[in-house]
């Protein structure tokens, strides 16, 4: 742990709280302002469509003016758009609200690169303890988020969550303090005799193939599944917004607390054995789909779903940091996120419509060739670089 690190995660933690509120308010208020039910989930889905868009252009931003003025840049713009997304729910504007949302995203795209910002702070075999570390804050974010959206969703009269949005412009400006004296790398990228190999020759390793795939199919069945649990326990199953609201922190909690042993257990077991259980995990929210629909079945199932998420994208991230060369690090993270969050934005998208026409028990059953993808990738990526 360094002062860099340190300021990152406080950074971090005010900055990522669009995640948790996106999540949390989306579909609900979708819900209630869309002309069309079906597509109450599209703010939420276009929340991450604007992430994977802005993936490639956030980290070409970072490799001209540094991390540190990317992330002020991601923070300032991040709270204009929350007070967008404030003022489109005055106004009941779906449209206008949905596009606040996939503008949001794109903070979100900057806030992704916390981790790699984190991994850089450290010697290597050190990135992925300083990768959980970072993840780990998305606890406090979880808390913060969520119940402050909830108790300020009043504040202005007659308008439902408008004061949710104002608070959320305050979060994300916040991170600005703390960036403030975060020390940035040089602008300059590293001169090497060896010139950044092409897309097509990263992702010909087996390696660097793993995990990017370990990665984008556990945010993929991840968000897939979370897109669609607000809507499925409030709208479909009449529970209660403070339930909901509930398993939604709950499971945010549990994909970022076992962050606390993932870096010793990839240390220890490997970063194949590690996805192999996120997958066992994954495995368990599937099953308990086929049981009634309680408040304890789905809390249940966000917690497994949150614990094979992290055991996957923290394996999958600090995996890909040992693949490519320093030069190649802003286009190879750039081009990560990029498939990561496009294959998420694909599955965000669809969950609203399936979960109406098809219903939780089929939507966790499309999970499964997803999870097989990366069963394979793994012990490919293991045969072949054991010859």
């Amino acid at each position: 742990m360094n002062k860099n690190l340190w300021l990152l995660i406080l950074s971090q933690i005010f900055g990522f709280t669009i995640a948790p509120v996106t999540v949390f308010l989306s579909g609900i208020i979708g819900s209630q302002i869309s002309p069309i039910k079906s597509l109450s989930t599209l703010p939420m889905s276009l929340s991450i469509v604007g992430t994977a868009i802005f993936t490639i252009i956030a980290s070409k931003i970072m490799s001209v003016i540094g991390r540190k003025w990317g992330f002020i840049l991601a923070s300032i713009t991040s709270s204009l758009f929350a007070l967008l997304a404030a003022y489109s729910i005055l106004k009941q504007n779906f449209i206008l609200y949905s596009i606040s949302c996939f503008l949001l995203g794109s903070g979100m795209a900057f806030s992704h690169q916390y981790r790699f910002a984190a991994a850089e702070a450290v010697k290597k075999e050190y990135a992925p303890k300083a990768i959980s570390f970072l993840l780990l804050s998305g606890i406090i974010s979880a808390l913060i988020g969520p119940n402050l959206a909830n108790y300020s969703k009043e504040l202005i009269n007659e308008h439902l969550y408008v004061g949710s949005y104002l608070c959320l412009a305050v979060l994300t400006l916040t991170s600005t303090i703390f960036l403030l004296f975060y020390k940035s790398e040089s602008n300059h990228q590293v001169i090497s005799i060896h010139k950044a190999r092409s897309y097509f020759q990263l992702i010909s390793q087996p390696r660097f193939l793993q995990a990017i795939i370990a990665s984008a199919f556990a945010y993929a069945v991840m968000s897939f599944l979370m897109t669609a649990t607000p809507i499925s326990m409030h709208i479909m199953e009449k529970m209660t917004l403070g339930e909901t609201s509930v398993v939604i922190q709950i499971h945010i909690i549990s994909m970022f607390l076992p962050a606390l042993i993932t870096g010793q257990l990839i240390k220890k077991y490997g970063h194949s054995n590690i996805m192999y259980s996120g997958v066992l995990l994954f495995l368990v929210t599937i099953i308990l789909s086929f049981f009634d629909q309680t408040f304890l079945n789905y809390l249940l199932a966000l917690i497994f779903l949150g614990l094979g998420w992290n055991f996957l994208y923290i394996s999958g991230t600090s995996l890909l940091i040992l693949t490519y060369k320093e030069e190649e690090k802003f286009k190879a993270q750039g081009f990560n996120d990029f498939i990561v969050f496009s294959i998420q934005a694909i599955a965000s998208l669809s969950a609203g419509i399936l979960l109406t026409t098809a219903g939780w028990k089929t939507m966790n059953l499309i999970c499964i060739p997803f999870l097989i993808l990366i069963i394979i990738s793994t012990f490919r990526a293991e045969l072949l670089t054991r010859k």
